[in-house]
């Protein structure tokens, strides 16, 4: 893989920096962003260690901060090449009833608002560079709802309508789309803890090991929608 120009969001743990890490062994630069200053800086001294590597702090619920976070990372880099809409946060286990407006407006505004500053800002730069290539992490929950969860479900199923539409929009400007559906991942999202017990379950890693593969196939084909679950799920 050429060296590449890469941003992703949400970069400072779990499938981001898993997604960073991978990016970096394979010659791309990265570039992270995330809320918490501790964190970016835990995972800048990681990533550094195998590569080039960028970040700075970015809430993608404001569309100044991504605006400059990507700024930035096209005056780091030169050029941005890549983005990782991982960025996302779950609010699960309350009805309709129980969820406050602000923490349906937070989903909403992370998990959907987010991507489309992002992209928004990110696309006029891919074509300064002739194209690029746009992941958006979603979720198995964008196609199959969950009671307690209609605030994620909502905001994933938006998520997958428009990463379809927003591919229709640039393939002619050689810009790639794909969003990926993971099933349960074994990261601290939604306030879960990994843990030996869920190995079952998807590790970082294999979301990361899709994006490269994705990157790695011929310019004429394009998966703009990937499923990715746990092979062997317990029995119940």
């Amino acid at each position: 893989m050429d060296k590449k120009a890469a941003v992703i969001t949400g970069g400072t743990k779990g499938i981001g920096l898993a997604i960073a890490e991978s990016l970096l062994r394979n010659g791309s630069s990265v570039f992270i962003c995330g809320r918490s200053k501790r964190d970016l800086a835990a995972a800048l001294e990681r990533l550094r260690a195998i590569g080039d590597a960028g970040g700075e702090t970015c809430d993608v619920r404001s569309e100044d901060q991504v605006r400059q976070m990507l700024a930035e990372a096209e005056r780091v880099f030169g050029g941005v090449d890549i983005l990782v809409n991982n960025a996302g946060i779950g609010i699960m286990g309350k009805t309709v009833e129980e969820i406050t407006g602000d923490e349906f407006r937070q989903t909403i505004e992370t998990n959907l608002l987010g991507v489309f500053y992002a992209c928004h800002h990110a696309i006029p730069m891919m074509k300064r560079r002739g194209g690029g290539y746009i992941f958006n992490i979603s979720s198995l929950a964008g196609q199959n709802a969950h009671p307690k969860m209609a605030a994620y479900n909502a905001s994933k199923f938006g998520l997958n309508g428009f990463s379809e539409a927003l591919m229709q929009e640039v393939r002619q400007d050689n810009i790639k789309v794909s969003y990926i559906c993971p099933g349960s991942v074994n990261t601290y999202f939604g306030g879960d803890t990994p843990s030996d017990d869920k190995a079952w379950q998807l590790q970082p890693e294999d979301i990361a090991q899709t994006v490269i593969s994705l990157l790695e196939m011929d310019p004429r084909a394009l998966p703009s929608k990937v499923e990715i679950r746990p092979s062997k799920p317990p029995v119940r």
